[in-house]
């Protein structure tokens, strides 16, 4: 509500009445919610009903615009309702009696608002339930540090205790396994390397295994040819200051790549200084010189480019020769421009690289080309590429590209695909997802699962886990998808079925499937409302990628990492610098503990609220 000059602002006990009024609307808008969501309120675990029915009054009351109302009330000096999420009810109650005061009315008759509830646990105060459930969820906080760092195993981890050791050093609270990589074998001892290193250094550490889900991708792009470009580092000038390198037959340093070589006797027989001849795929005369030798290999540098290739000819000056083993094949790509029409094909035949107009690629998933329409677009490669859907026929799709770089884009194999705008009629749990639970139910803590888009996928997966009689298993939902995010009010009330839940904004692919720049406020919506459920978050994707990654964070990075304490936990990615990732968001997250925010959100209505109390 806004005033003008002109206008004559109303006495403030009258103003404070008039704010009554429309709390207690509020009130018995809450009341009538909780009557529509009854069934499924006592369908939750006792241990969660107050939180269910918290939950319910605040999508409720989300379920309107209630800005001007908060306007009016921080005039009065009276609670906006900001910071109402994790005790609706109690919040309301309290700001009706301190209007009624304001106003000079009797104590005023506010509606009854238990309205058939099953017995739950007593009542307790909201954030004291929401930490009681992070602690049972990812375990008790560090000391310094309110909340808890989630960590992605890298591959290594199978095989380097060492590694791990530092890793859970560095402050690893929850470290997380993909089932979309590795294997059972893999998984087994990355989690006996954790384990132990809890042990050694006497703390807990949960450990969290992610389910693949339906990951929507490209097909397969047919490979070029099976040739290596290897060339030596050149300054400014052109000149060599570095020259190539190439072990032939065994490698032995990661950092040079290596070929194998027949005969293998042939190997031994080559000495310190000895040079080599060959013509490589261009059929360019190249000299290697050898520099170091071993049984199984000879370690050659070479100061020009040379295209290796299967099949070349190594010679000798004496006319002794060797064969150049099979190369891997080439990965080839596809380029699309704005304007240009990409076909979706429903096969997974690999494609041609300048085959017909227009360009080509496969889709794993048959369902889009039942569920998707005409005018609902498509992103592609995390966002890289995006598009509108033109046609929809049972063989393809046509998507006339709207987004991409200005010079093109380059487009591959195995690369992500969404559709936001479609509601793919597909369940989130997998026959891999149901044959991985196997493993996960025996060794983990915690079940993540992936592309959560309704409450049913949250039902099947809590069947799965109790046909598995694996009831100590605590569950995350994975939020990456507008579906996901628009049922989130269902979602949770089905996940206060079992006894300890958590969410994860994903919000790698759920910044594609929004549009980035919504990213911010839907990010924001999914606290509230998870807090209002008192369910712990889980904030992930991307923070201090570049550290973890290159050594070296932004400065945006840090910012984004600060943010994450609104969360009860961050989760990092893998990369070679990811221990002093850990370090740095360990610092962050202290130093951030030790402030307080208490600021006050303006509450439009969210979509996301509108359906669930109706």
């Amino acid at each position: 509500m806004t005033v003008t000059e002109s206008e004559e602002i109303p006495p403030r006990a009258e103003r404070a009445a008039q704010c009554l009024e429309r709390v207690r609307e509020l009130l018995l808008r809450i009341r009538a919610a909780r009557e529509v969501r009854l069934e499924g309120i006592n369908g939750v675990a006792p241990r969660h009903r107050h939180s269910a029915v918290n939950l319910v009054h605040y999508t409720a009351v989300r379920s309107e615009d209630v800005r001007d109302l908060q306007i009016q009330l921080a005039g009065l000096g009276v609670s906006s309702l900001g910071r109402m999420e994790s005790g609706v009810a109690e919040h309301l109650t309290a700001v009706a009696r301190t209007l009624a005061a304001v106003a000079g009315l009797p104590d005023p008759q506010l509606p009854d608002l238990d309205p058939g509830l099953l017995p739950g646990e007593d009542l307790r105060p909201g954030p004291v339930t929401l930490a009681r459930n992070t602690v049972r969820l990812v375990g008790q906080a560090p000391e310094g540090r309110a909340t808890r760092i989630m960590v992605t195993m890298p591959s290594e981890a199978a095989q380097d205790p060492a590694l791990v050791s530092r890793m859970v050093a560095a402050g690893t609270d929850v470290a997380r396994i993909n089932c979309a990589h590795d294997g059972p074998q893999e998984w087994s001892s990355m989690i006996e390397h954790l384990r132990a290193a809890a042990s050694d250094l006497g703390t807990d550490v949960r450990i969290a295994m992610d389910l693949a889900g339906p990951k929507v991708r490209t097909g397969p792009v047919e490979p070029g040819p099976r040739v290596e470009k290897i060339k030596p580092e050149r300054d400014a000038t052109g000149h060599v200051i570095r020259p190539a390198r190439l072990w032939l037959g065994a490698q032995h340093s990661e950092d040079v790549p290596a070929v194998a070589v027949a005969p293998e006797q042939w190997l031994a027989e080559r000495t310190v200084g000895e040079r080599l001849q060959l013509r490589d795929a261009r059929d360019s005369g190249r000299t290697l010189r050898v520099v170091e030798t071993h049984d199984d290999a000879v370690l050659v540098e070479f100061s020009k480019t040379v295209y290796f290739a299967t099949g070349l000819v190594l010679r000798t000056r004496d006319g002794s020769e060797a064969t150049l083993g099979e190369l891997p094949e080439t990965e080839q790509y596809l380029r699309v421009a704005t304007g240009d029409t990409l076909r979706l094909l429903n096969s997974t035949e690999p494609v041609q690289v300048g085959g017909p107009s227009p360009v080509r690629i496969g889709c794993t998933l048959p369902e889009a080309f039942q569920d998707a329409a005409a005018g609902q677009r498509v992103w592609l490669d995390d966002g890289k590429i995006g598009g509108v859907i033109r046609h929809v026929h049972a063989g393809h799709m046509d998507v006339e590209i709207t987004h991409a770089s200005p010079a093109g884009s380059k487009l591959k194999a195995e690369k992500g695909i969404n559709f936001p705008d479609t509601d793919l009629r597909i369940p989130a749990l997998t026959a891999k997802d149901r044959e991985d639970l196997a493993f996960v139910v025996q060794h983990a803590d915690i079940v993540n699962m992936s592309f959560v888009r309704s409450a049913q996928d949250v039902a099947d997966l809590l069947a799965e886990l109790q046909a598995l009689g694996a009831d100590s298993v605590d569950i995350t939902l994975k939020i990456e998808t507008v579906g996901g995010f628009e049922h989130l009010p269902m979602v949770l009330l089905e996940a206060m079925r079992w006894q300890d839940s958590g969410v994860m904004i994903a919000r790698g692919d759920l910044a594609v499937e929004t549009g980035f720049e919504r990213m911010a406020e839907v990010q924001q919506e999914i606290l509230w409302l998870c807090e209002a459920a008192h369910v712990p978050v889980i904030w992930a994707t991307q923070v201090l990628e570049t550290l973890a990654k290159k050594g070296l964070p932004s400065r945006a990075e840090i910012t984004d990492a600060a943010q994450g304490q609104q969360a009860e936990c961050v989760m990092l990615n893998k990369g070679p610098f990811v221990v002093e990732a850990i370090r740095t968001l360990s610092s962050v997250l202290e130093r951030m503990s030790g402030h307080a925010s208490k600021k006050t959100d303006l509450l439009r209505r969210l979509n996301a609220c509108e359906d669930f109390v109706r």
